[in-house]
């Protein structure tokens, strides 16, 4: 079963399973399709996270730090994209010390050096079952022959028209002749990116790293003032780290460590939650999101200040995840008001120290699962493409902490330890998880794009699944919440009643009313029973019983597929 946020795509890693792949297998070839039909944020040129669980026969390797977790392990996988080495502390401040926010997103100073290809590459390598060609040819073939282009596409593009027709390359690959916006069904080809494509399924990651396309991105970055060099390149290196591991309610849960501030985020927060009973309070009730808002901005508050890269600084992540942590921030909570986001900052006690995102869930019918989230950071990255090589670039360097005390892209506020530097990974908020059942047995992978948001997307579709007693479509389709501490707000989708509204305000929250929030494609490992198939929902057998998969309704173009027709 493949959950992702574009039909053709989640069809790609179904078929792989089809052809005897496992999550893996089908995992990398979603990602690799999404490179082509996805490509505000399915990416050649951009970074992410992998989270896996495999039977032990499959998932054991001496050089992979895992967790077992009852007849498997699980492994974590970062290939988030690295500062470049001429990177400097000042380079994207102006006279006045000011962020120079153009040149922060929209330059190609803003490229991080891609690792989406050697995290992919690397994966499939050590844990796939397919020949990598195999893997990639259905992405070649829609990239070379094309593909009918979606709703979504459609407007995305559309949407993105001032950024992309600003370069030629994206100009010249993603719109007709004279600029002229694809419309729904016609056909989308891009024959440069084919031929990347095929060099990465001929050569693995030395196809993209060094050789013609190597030569292509550096020729760009010394034409137009860009950082990235064949050294870079060269060094990159995905990394294989130990996966956070906690419980919830007696549910094992496996999520991504530092440099994704998204795992140690939803541990803390499930841990502050986990003894508050809001069974009792009910889902979306004002009570229930007054206590998820106070626990976030208390949550985030740590994420700002004491989160980064662990090969370049320390982090209390022991006492992050500790119940002793939980407790001391539980004490903080006032349950009837909120309190406000200053108040926090000023906190003497406390500890020293998206749209633009795509995710793919998969399970096989062995139970592995793969939940792996790849990212551009901004929809179209910095909107350049590298010529003749088809692929766009990330704006991912706008993740670091550019001027402590200065609110990125996100309106994340963050602190000086994940200030930029040379071969820095930036603080990631991508929040790849997956949980299993208190026997060990698995039971779910989820993950979502959404800038910050993303972790708030993920905890709420855990708590409607595995407190609030929602089926897992609707808890990917319940309306959402986020709070971030600064903005001093909620963010809430609509659907809330307007009692509930009314109610919150009289606790001092300041609700803003927002588009939809993520897109949280998730998939399930059912027991031996089964469960009916109901609306946009999937369900086929698979030797633990049946997998079922859920695409978020907010995207117009995702989709689940089985891997039976």
């Amino acid at each position: 079963m493949v959950a992702a946020q574009e039909a053709l795509a989640a069809g790609v890693g179904a078929s792989m399973l089809r052809k005897g792949g496992n999550a893996v297998d089908a995992a990398v070839a979603t990602c690799f399709a999404l490179a082509v039909t996805l490509p505000q944020a399915g990416n050649l040129g951009g970074g992410g996270f992998l989270v896996l669980w495999l039977p032990q026969a499959e998932a054991k390797h001496p050089l992979v730090p895992a967790v077992s977790i009852g007849r498997g392990q699980a492994v974590a996988l970062n290939f988030r994209e690295t500062a470049p080495l001429a990177v400097r502390p000042e380079l994207f401040l102006q006279a006045d010390g000011s962020v120079d926010r153009a040149k922060a997103t929209r330059s190609l100073l803003s490229t991080g050096v891609p690792g989406t290809v050697a995290g992919l590459t690397l994966a499939q390598a050590r844990y796939g079952r397919l020949p990598l060609k195999d893997v990639m040819a259905p992405a070649i073939q829609l990239a070379e022959r094309g593909f009918p282009v979606g709703v979504d596409l459609a407007a995305s593009l559309a949407s993105a028209a001032p950024l992309l027709k600003a370069d030629p390359s994206s100009r010249r690959q993603f719109f007709k002749a004279g600029g002229v916006p694809y419309r729904p069904g016609e056909i989308l080809r891009q024959g440069d990116l084919a031929r990347s494509l095929r060099r990465i399924a001929g050569q693995g990651a030395p196809g993209f790293y060094a050789g013609p396309v190597a030569r292509a991105l550096e020729g760009l970055m010394v034409q137009r003032g860009g950082l990235i060099r064949s050294a870079d390149l060269a060094a990159y290196r995905a990394r294989w780290q130990a996966p956070l591991h906690g419980r919830f309610r007696g549910y094992p849960v496996v999520t991504m460590p530092p440099p994704s501030g998204g795992g140690i985020t939803l541990l803390q927060l499930l841990n502050v939650l986990e003894p508050l009973k809001l069974d009792a309070t009910g889902a979306n009730s004002a009570a229930t999101i007054h206590r998820l808002v106070e626990a976030m901005n208390l949550a985030y508050r740590d994420r700002n200040r004491l989160l980064g890269d662990p090969d370049h600084v320390a982090m209390p992540l022991e006492q992050l995840q500790s119940q002793a942590y939980a407790t001391l921030q539980r004490s903080r909570l006032d349950l009837n008001r909120h309190r406000p986001a200053a108040q926090l900052e000023a906190d003497p006690t406390a500890l020293g120290g998206g749209s633009n995102t795509t995710h793919v869930s998969v399970a096989d019918r062995q139970g592995g699962l793969v939940a792996v989230t790849t990212t551009l950071n901004g929809a179209y990255g910095n909107g350049i493409s590298v010529p003749g090589a088809g692929f766009l670039l990330n704006n991912e360097l706008d993740d670091f902490s550019l001027k402590p005390g200065s609110a990125n892209g996100y309106g994340l506020v963050q602190g000086a330890v994940n200030a930029i530097a040379p071969g820095r990974r930036p603080l990631s908020s991508m929040t790849p998880t997956l949980v299993f059942r208190p026997s060990g047995e698995p039971l779910l992978a989820t993950g979502s794009p959404g800038g910050s948001r993303i972790i708030t997307t993920v905890l709420q579709v855990l708590l409607n699944r595995l407190v609030f007693g929602l089926n897992l479509a609707s808890s990917v389709a319940a309306p959402r919440i986020h709070s971030q501490l600064w903005p001093d707000q909620i963010s809430i989708e609509e659907g809330l009643s307007p009692d509930t509204r009314r109610l919150l305000e009289a606790m001092g929250h300041k609700l803003v009313t927002v588009p939809a929030m993520g897109s949280a494609n998730s998939v399930e490992v059912l027991p031996a029973k089964g469960v009916p198939v109901g609306p946009g929902v999937v369900s086929r057998p698979t030797l633990s019983g049946g997998s079922l998969g859920v695409a978020d309704p907010r995207r117009r173009d995702a989709a689940a597929v089985a891997e039976q027709p």
